[in-house]
């Protein structure tokens, strides 16, 4: 059973006393309140969880609006989100898209918020004589933010990793390409400042 502290609770009926427009959430906000101001508590907690729910999916089509559309001469599936609910608990805050060329290139980004795995891979990318203990692996940086390049030699995978601020993880990893151009050229498509924010609100 979901359970919600004060400031979450506070927080929901007072986005039903203001708002103006009812929809799906309102709705459910409007019950819940009803249902509170009845004495029907396991009544008011569905309705409130079902109001967070369609909350947090609306957060996610956001996230995902954060991934560029392709480059010419490329297209992409549609971009995927594991933000919320079980995998957000095991895994933070995944969004990802992948983009094809017609010869066989493939490039996938995604953007990591909150991973269990981020302490280490935050290390390995700012300390960089780990990374130069690898022949795999050298050191990255892509406007100002701290990251690192994987490749083996004769492999046609390039993985760009890159730590945006404290909580974000950025890749971007190409393969069926002859360097590092196409993954970077998709970096760069990203607005990190508007990832940054995004992601850690």
């Amino acid at each position: 059973m979901t359970r919600f502290g004060p400031l979450t609770a506070a927080l929901l009926l007072t986005l039903l006393v203001s708002s103006a427009r009812a929809d799906e959430v309102t709705d459910q906000l409007d019950a819940a309140r009803k249902a509170y101001d009845t004495g029907e508590l396991r009544g008011a907690i569905q309705a409130l969880s079902f109001a967070t729910a369609r909350i947090q999916e609306k957060i996610n089509d956001q996230l995902l609006k954060l991934l560029p559309e392709p480059l010419p001469g490329w297209q992409a599936d549609a971009a995927q989100s594991e933000a919320g609910g079980i995998a957000a608990m095991v895994a933070g805050t995944i969004i990802s898209r992948a983009y094809r060329r017609e010869d066989g290139a493939e490039v996938e980004l995604r953007l990591m918020a909150d991973s269990p795995m981020m302490a280490m891979m935050a290390m390995m990318m700012q300390t960089p004589f780990l990374m130069q203990a690898s022949k795999e692996m050298r050191v990255y940086t892509n406007r100002g933010y701290q990251g690192m390049i994987q490749h083996t030699d004769g492999s046609d995978v390039w993985e760009i990793s890159l730590m945006v601020g404290n909580r974000v993880v950025v890749q971007a990893k190409g393969s069926q390409i002859p360097d590092q151009k196409a993954a970077e050229d998709y970096l760069n498509a990203l607005d990190l400042t508007a990832v940054q924010r995004a992601l850690t609100n």
